[in-house]
């Protein structure tokens, strides 16, 4: 717990002083003693006197206050994921279920990450992928970012699975503000983490820093969208270095942010086109694992509406396009609502229906 509040007091030192996210491993990697040195003067003085009067008790009371569980690396249940890189947290404070972390060391965990500024089509994709995943039995991990890892949590949500979402923030501080709601709802059946102390507010360097421990939980992790410089593609080289799976997402090569999984792609990454691609690459390619998997979470369909299903498929996008006769239009709209409820098709603002991904 030490160990994490001087993380915090010294915050904007790593960020201004120590090279933030360009030397963070190495930073991560440096021992209380180390980082304190690395200060001057007064400020040297002042963080070796918090630091040698650090009060666990008191640590202890406010995160209680905060409504947050903590978990140091010594201690049971702690991932052992986490324990590998020499730069791992030293200490998680959890808020939710704690006993849900005990899934990460039994079920598959696929990190779903992605670009802030994302497009329709890397939200719906992203959306399914965490859908698909969660009914599928896998925990699907973040880090409740707008764009790409909002979309993934809420897939996750809808799947009735396990989320986690991993904050650059404290845990009992809903960043952004905006997705207050949506931290509500993780924290309700899922689980919230990170390393910092309470009340901690990030900085640029602490969302590399989470991107690592998403890294690091995740058996594989799947870049959705994203430029060649972005957070996301921080997270894959974090994962690929240690030892990990990495799959992507293809976009348009017209696109900005496509052209960090396209560039994945082409190094050598898992194609991933939905849930079924991640499950080969979890459990081998038509393993009975992945097809049990699959067959678990696919809804069950009537003939009818697997009718209608391969209509839209195909590229009917209307009632009236699906329909044999005016009489069956009401009919073939109530099947249209109900693949639309299942999460199997969509109704775009112009009234067309679109298969989902």
């Amino acid at each position: 717990m030490r160990r994490s509040a001087l993380l915090g007091w010294l915050a904007a030192h790593i960020e201004t002083e120590l090279g933030g996210r360009r030397r963070l491993p190495a930073i991560l990697s440096l021992d209380d003693r180390a980082l304190i040195e690395s200060l001057g003067g007064k400020r040297r003085s002042r963080i070796e006197g918090l630091y040698s009067g650090f009060d666990v008790g008191l640590a202890r009371e406010k995160a209680k206050r905060s409504a947050l569980h903590t978990l140091c690396r010594h201690e049971n249940g702690f991932p052992a994921p986490l324990l590998e890189p020499p730069d791992g947290p030293s200490m998680l404070y959890l808020k939710g279920d704690r006993d849900h972390l005990r899934r990460t060391q039994s079920d598959p965990v696929v990190g779903v990450v992605g670009s802030r500024r994302a497009s329709p089509y890397g939200l719906e994709v992203a959306r399914a992928l965490g859908r698909e995943l969660s009914a599928c039995g896998v925990v699907v991990v973040s880090g409740m970012a707008f764009g790409i890892d909002s979309a993934a949590h809420e897939g996750a949500l809808e799947g009735d699975g396990l989320t986690i979402a991993v904050l650059g923030s404290g845990a009992d501080q809903p960043y952004p503000r905006s997705k207050r709601s949506l931290y509500k709802r993780i924290a309700s059946s899922g689980l919230i983490v990170s390393e910092l102390p309470p009340g901690q507010t990030p900085f640029r360097w602490c969302f590399p820093a989470r991107n690592r421990i998403i890294a690091a939980l995740a058996c594989m992790t799947v870049v959705v969208e994203g430029t060649d410089d972005s957070g996301s593609l921080i997270t894959a080289r974090f994962a690929a270095d240690l030892g990990k799976e990495v799959g992507a997402v293809p976009g348009q090569i017209t696109s900005s942010v496509a052209s960090g999984p396209n560039g994945l792609l082409a190094d050598g990454a898992c194609l991933v086109r939905s849930a079924a691609d991640v499950l080969d690459a979890i459990y081998g390619p038509g393993s009975a694992e992945a097809r049990d998997a699959v067959a678990q979470a696919m809804p069950e369909l009537s003939d009818e509406l697997r009718a209608l299903l391969k209509s839209v498929e195909g590229g009917s996008d209307s009632p009236d396009a699906i329909a044999s006769s005016p009489a069956d239009v009401p009919e073939v709209m109530a099947g249209l609502t109900e693949l639309e409820l299942m999460g199997l098709v969509r109704r775009a603002l112009d009234g067309r229906y679109i298969r989902c991904a």
